[in-house]
């Protein structure tokens, strides 16, 4: 049986949560660095994600990270990771959930 779109993303956002911003004790996803997801075939993942300093000394590492951890989804063969730094990263991006563990609110 094939999992669904849907079943699927839920998958790469959980596989996503597991990499983490060595300067930041919270996951990408919450801190708001992806910014797209997209299955461009039934195998292939592309993912659009910035970081929270494009000076940061592991800008290679977390694109590695990323790419690995969703290539561990079932199914997914392929990850296409473009990382931007347009429109560029702040605070406000972070989920509240992030915010709350952050002490920020």
């Amino acid at each position: 049986m094939h999992m669904n779109f849907l079943e699927k993303e839920t998958q790469v956002v959980d596989a996503l949560k597991t990499v983490f911003d060595p300067e930041i004790p919270v996951n990408i996803y919450d801190l708001g660095l992806i910014y797209e997801i997209r299955m461009e075939s039934a195998d292939t993942v592309y993912i659009r994600m910035t970081l929270t300093n494009p000076n940061c000394p592991v800008a290679d590492e977390i694109p590695r990270d990323v790419r690995d951890a969703v290539q561990r989804v079932e199914g997914v063969s392929h990850v296409r990771v473009d990382l931007v730094f347009e429109p560029e990263w702040n605070k406000d991006m972070m989920t509240e959930a992030a915010m709350l563990e952050l002490g920020l609110i």
